[in-house]
């Protein structure tokens, strides 16, 4: 049982980097960048497209602690739930991220 605990607080650490990623991402001056080592496009307002960056960091902290909560559970299928969900959850950050973020803050 331990064990699970233990699991599910290295779980909760990982969606709470992503929440403290979306606070930083608000308060940045500079605009915040989604793709590691990616040089970022221009900005057309920053401290809007920061805000949406906040959001989307923020839900998904939220969503990744929610997905881990079948981590609880010993011994249980529903394991195989957060993971095939924190993958669904990437993608679909991913692709809100593209079309409809960077569409929308990108200058043209």
């Amino acid at each position: 049982m331990q064990g699970t605990f233990i699991g599910f607080g290295i779980w909760c650490a990982m969606g709470v980097f992503f929440i403290s990623l979306g606070i930083y991402a608000l308060f940045s001056e500079k605009a915040v960048g989604f793709w590691a080592n990616a040089r970022m496009f221009p900005v057309t307002d920053v401290k809007k497209y920061n805000r949406a960056m906040f959001r989307l960091f923020s839900v998904t902290g939220i969503v990744f602690v929610l997905l881990g909560l079948p981590l609880l559970m010993e011994n249980s299928a529903w394991i195989l739930l957060s993971c095939v969900g924190v993958v669904a959850e990437m993608i679909a950050a991913m692709i809100v991220y593209t079309s409809v973020i960077e569409r929308k803050y990108k200058k043209k």
